[in-house]
């Protein structure tokens, strides 16, 4: 079972998102761009793990207080297009309790530094180069109430990802 760890948004934040996602296929940019129910933050990617039980009882464990989260700039990571999220104390010492609590059980997961952002786009390609034109990054806010382990599986037509708490 493919595991990760994430906050789902709210509709305003979806809104936001998949506005940013419209204009930028008028603007003609390819690439693989993230089904509206596919976004999300990923806090902690697990990979293959077949005990969501114990995942669980970490998450449990690292003790979610809810806070607020704003979207904060747009960015590339190579052809990676992204959305930010505003600088949150919160969030980072969440993610650094998770983690720890992740380790100590003994469950495996990617280890690069936490980079809040929301994927948009994979692959994400410009008629003739260049940069993914954008004049205004989106604007959203919500309070994040919960985290969700959530399962990735390969469909017909891309990842289906279900939340599994």
């Amino acid at each position: 079972m493919r595991l990760f760890i994430a906050i789902q948004f709210d509709d305003s934040i979806l809104e936001a998102l998949t506005g940013l996602q419209e204009s930028l296929r008028g603007l003609r940019v390819g690439g693989n761009y993230t089904p509206r129910e596919n976004l999300h933050l990923t806090l902690a990617f697990i990979g293959d793990y077949d005990d969501p039980e114990a995942v669980l009882e970490a998450i449990e464990r690292a003790d979610f207080r809810p806070m607020e989260l704003a979207l904060d700039g747009v960015g590339c990571f190579g052809d990676l297009f992204w959305v930010g999220l505003a600088e949150n104390k919160a969030l980072h010492a969440y993610v650094k309790r998770l983690r720890r609590e992740l380790a100590e059980a003994g469950i495996p997961f990617d280890r690069k530094h936490f980079s809040p952002h929301i994927t948009l786009i994979r692959r994400a390609s410009v008629p003739g180069g260049g940069a993914v034109p954008v004049s205004e990054a989106p604007v959203g806010r919500m309070r994040a109430t919960h985290v969700s382990l959530m399962r990735s599986d390969r469909g017909k037509n891309g990842m289906i990802y279900t939340e599994i708490n």
